[in-house]
C-alpha cells in the first residue's frame, strides 16, 4: 500500500495537468527504508511526448546525487497519461528500474488540463511484473 499526503497527490495532479497534452513525470523522494513519500521533484520530460516520457539524463544524475547527499530514495515515481487509463504501459513496465518504489499513474483523459475528475493508481513492477496497490491519501499529520 502507497500511504501519500494529500499535497504531494495534488502536487502531482496540478504537473499532469501543466504539462497535458504531454506527459508530465516526476518523483517523490522519501528518507532511506521508510516508504515516506516527503520530498516533490518535478522533472522535465525531455521526450516532450503526449505518449511517452523520458527523464533528462542530466536532470535524472543531478537528482541522484542529491537524493544520495541527503540519504534520500525515489519512493514514487510518477508520470501522466494524457488519452489512456492509469495502468503502466508495455514500454512503462520494460523501464522499471526501481523495485522498491511505487509507481504512480495520472491519467489526465477526462479533463486534460482543466480542473475535474482525475484517475491516479500506483502499482509496484518488479521484473516486468504488475501488481496493482491501494493508495490511502492522508491528510499531513495523519
Amino acid at each position: 500500500m502507497l500511504k501519500i499526503p494529500r499535497h504531494l497527490v495534488d502536487d502531482m495532479v496540478a504537473h499532469a495537468r501543466a504539462d497535458h497534452p504531454d506527459e508530465a513525470c516526476g518523483v517523490i523522494a522519501g528518507p532511506i527504508n521508510s516508504d515516506l513519500p516527503t520530498r516533490f521533484v518535478p522533472m522535465l520530460n525531455a521526450a516532450r511526448s503526449p505518449t511517452f516520457y523520458e527523464f533528462d539524463s542530466t536532470d535524472l544524475l543531478r537528482l541522484y546525487r542529491d537524493m544520495d547527499d541527503r540519504d534520500e530514495v525515489p519512493v514514487v515515481i510518477y508520470h501522466s497519461h494524457t488519452a489512456t487509463e492509469a495502468y503502466p504501459s508495455r514500454t512503462d513496465i520494460a523501464l522499471a528500474a526501481e523495485p522498491d518504489a511505487h509507481y504512480v499513474l495520472v491519467s489526465t483523459r477526462e479533463t486534460g488540463s482543466q480542473e475535474g475528475p482525475f484517475e491516479l493508481r500506483s502499482f509496484r513492477i518488479v521484473a516486468g511484473e504488475v501488481s496493482e496497490e491501494e493508495v490511502l491519501v492522508v491528510e499531513t499529520g495523519e
